[in-house]
């Protein structure tokens, strides 16, 4: 049996946001055409955006593909979880975690080791 499609998406200062979600993009038009592509990168642009934010340290980023299951995970060096905030329509932010939580069917927070997983998953839908 073959082992899922998963590609590692190393972490800072190597990728950037910009860089994660084109290779996000790459991997989901390959491995799950099937996936709201601009769900998917929102999520990945929030995540990284995140991490690079709110991290003094590294973060890898990972996507797998199952047959009708795409997870994209967050792994980083600090062992806080995100914090939703109040959203600031005076260009504060607060939005980010909020549409994370929206636009993946199951998130999860889970403690590493060494820091933490941010884990957002996707279903394919039955047609």
């Amino acid at each position: 049996m073959d082992a899922e499609p998963h590609v590692v998406i190393d972490h800072s200062p190597q990728t950037d946001s910009a860089g994660a979600r084109g290779a996000a993009a790459d991997f989901l038009l390959q491995h799950c055409p099937w996936a709201d592509l601009d769900a998917v990168l929102l999520v990945v642009s929030e995540l990284v955006s995140n991490a690079v934010r709110h991290t003094a340290g590294w973060w890898q980023l990972h996507l797998r593909a199952g047959q009708d299951t795409l997870v994209v995970e967050m792994d980083d060096s600090s062992p806080l979880p995100p914090v939703p905030r109040e959203p600031d329509f005076a260009g504060g932010g607060g939005f980010g975690w909020h549409m994370v939580m929206s636009l993946a069917a199951q998130v999860e927070v889970c403690p590493l080791p060494y820091g933490k997983r941010v884990q957002a998953t996707w279903l394919r839908q039955a047609h």
